[in-house]
């Protein structure tokens, strides 16, 4: 999945979003959780099967090529809720970073991700 051809990205720049991007999708993550009164002990419940890099991969296919979230489905094997949450959290923070999209922009090439 994150070859060249599907993300737009080479391994080393998808290394650099996953240390750059992940501490602040964890803290947010973390902070999501906090904020609410706990029902259940620390660490009980269910647990992550879509980890951030996943998170991060779909968002970029999903950014590069405006795939549907059913394909993202397809390919990640997670419910369509999972994948749409999963954007929905990773693209502001990508946008903080200062990679930001028009809504109606489908991205081709590295040089377009930069611009």
């Amino acid at each position: 999945m994150a070859e060249y051809r599907i993300t737009g990205l080479s391994s080393i720049v998808i290394a650099e979003l996953v240390a750059e991007v992940g501490p602040l999708w964890h803290e947010q993550h973390q902070a999501r959780l906090t904020a609410r009164p706990r029902r259940r002990a620390v660490g009980a419940g269910a647990k992550h099967r879509f980890v951030f890099v996943d998170r991060l991969l779909a968002t970029l296919v999903s950014l590069r090529h405006g795939t549907t979230h059913d394909v993202l489905v397809c390919w990640f094997g997670v419910d369509r809720s999972t994948i749409t949450r999963a954007i929905g959290e990773v693209r502001p923070l990508l946008a903080q970073r200062g990679c930001t999209v028009a809504p109606d922009v489908r991205l081709r090439s590295l040089a377009e991700v930069v611009e």
